[in-house]
C-alpha cells in the first residue's frame, strides 16, 4: 500500500469522526477464563485461545505464555503497525524493519518477597531497527509520529486509569 491508497482508505473514516466524534470511541474487549487444572488463564484472542501462566521466575513451568511477555508483544505489534503506517504516509521506503521491546521486572514485588519492590515493569525500552535510504530528518519524524500514534505505547506511557471490580457469577 502506498501513501495515496492509505489516505484514500482512511479519508472517509476521518471525515466521519470529524463530523461525529462519538463514532470514533469504541470499546475493545478481552476475555479469559481461569484454567481449572493449572494456575493459568485461557485468553480468547479472536483467532485462538492463548494460555497464560506463571513466568518461571515466579514458579511457572514456562510452557504457558507470560502476561508480561504478552504486554511487550502487544507493544511491539502496535509499534510495528504504527511505524509501517507512518512510513507509508510519509512516503518513507522501508526495506526492512524490526521492532523489539524489553522490560525490567523485579519478581520480588509480584511474589511479595519485598514490600518495597515494585510490582510491574521498572522500565521498558522499545527499539526500531530500520533498513532505509531515508534521510535522518525523515527518520526523526518517523520516530516522533510513531510514538505519538502508537496506542499501546501511549497507554503505557500515559498511565491510563484502570479500574477493577469483583462480581459474583450467576
Amino acid at each position: 500500500m502506498d501513501a495515496t491508497a492509505l489516505r484514500a482508505l482512511q479519508a472517509p473514516i476521518k471525515d466521519r469522526y470529524k463530523t461525529d466524534p462519538d463514532a470514533a470511541v469504541i470499546v475493545l474487549k478481552a476475555r479469559g477464563r481461569i484454567d481449572d487444572q493449572a494456575i493459568a488463564c485461557k485468553v480468547e484472542t479472536g483467532r485462538a485461545l492463548a494460555t497464560a501462566g506463571l513466568h518461571p521466575a515466579s514458579g511457572g513451568s514456562g510452557l504457558e505464555l507470560c502476561s508480561g511477555d504478552m504486554l511487550l508483544e502487544a507493544l511491539v505489534a502496535c509499534a510495528g503497525v504504527t511505524l509501517k503506517a507512518v512510513a507509508t504516509a510519509l512516503e518513507i521506503g522501508l526495506d526492512d524493519a524490526v521492532v523489539s521491546a524489553e522490560g525490567d521486572l523485579d519478581f520480588r514485588g509480584t511474589l511479595g518477597v519485598d514490600k518495597e519492590a515494585p510490582v510491574g515493569f521498572r522500565a521498558i525500552r522499545v527499539t526500531f531497527e530500520v533498513k532505509t535510504d531515508a534521510p535522518e530528518e525523515k527518520l526523526a519524524s518517523l520516530l516522533k509520529l510513531t510514538e505519538r500514534y502508537c496506542v499501546v505505547y501511549q497507554t503505557i506511557k500515559g498511565g491510563t486509569p484502570v479500574s477493577v471490580d469483583l462480581k459474583r457469577a450467576a
